[in-house]
């Protein structure tokens, strides 16, 4: 057996231990892939970002088109009524803000011809007139009993109203105050005002009336003229 010369062993020690060359072909393969890596993450971050954007932005859109559509409804309302009487006219602006449930309320009663040939059956002077369907004298001979007895201010004269009560019996009754009641909002819910025709609410209420408060004469709401502006 013919012996391997030291110089020849350590050379081919050196060639195990040495590092193994990798092709061109491999380097090439895992760059594409690495590559095409990348670019999936890239593309997949890229269209979820675009993606949440669209999404927030359309939420926005949806918002104010929310908003543009209920505001563009209650600007629509109407804003004053004229209650044309038998003694004139008298021209109501709503309070549409602090009481939109009884003004929306009343406009749908306005259009469904619910005032219409409506009377004043209680007219206390110096106090309100009422109009409406409930011929009951409680809450006017309450007020004459109790509202001349207080001395504070705390409303003006010519204020719309109806009753708290008037859901109980399904009536709706309408209070034009003559003079400025201390209690008013222990009574009613305001929600309007005269700004036109004061002198008519003062003809209605110096009618002569009986000891129950009840005109003489028959003075009513002919009918209800609904505008969005006077």
């Amino acid at each position: 057996m013919a012996r391997i010369k030291p110089q020849a062993l350590l050379q081919q020690s050196k060639r195990k231990r040495g590092p193994s060359r990798i092709s061109a072909t491999t380097i090439i393969f895992y760059s594409l892939i690495l590559v095409l890596v990348v670019f999936f993450l890239f593309s997949a971050y890229k269209h979820w970002s675009h993606r949440s954007r669209f999404a927030s932005e359309n939420h926005i859109a949806i918002s104010q088109a929310e908003n543009s559509f209920g505001n563009s409804k209650k600007s629509e309302l109407p804003g004053y009524a004229v209650l044309n009487t038998s003694k004139g006219s008298i021209i109501i602006e709503f309070y549409k803000e602090s009481a939109p449930e009884v003004v929306d309320e009343f406009i749908d009663l306005c259009q469904k011809g619910q005032f219409k040939g409506m009377l004043f059956h209680h007219v206390i002077k110096h106090y309100v007139i009422q109009a409406g369907e409930n011929q009951g004298t409680g809450a006017t001979e309450d007020w004459s009993l109790r509202g001349k007895h207080y001395t504070s201010m705390k409303h003006e004269a010519f204020m719309l109203g109806t009753s708290k009560g008037k859901h109980l019996n399904k009536k709706f009754d309408l209070f034009i105050t003559t003079a400025p009641i201390p209690d008013l909002n222990e009574k009613l819910i305001v929600f309007g005002r005269v700004i036109k025709g004061e002198d008519v609410v003062q003809e209605i209420e110096e009618v002569d009336t009986d000891e129950h408060f009840q005109p003489k004469i028959s003075i009513g709401i002919l009918d209800v003229t609904l505008k969005q502006k006077i």
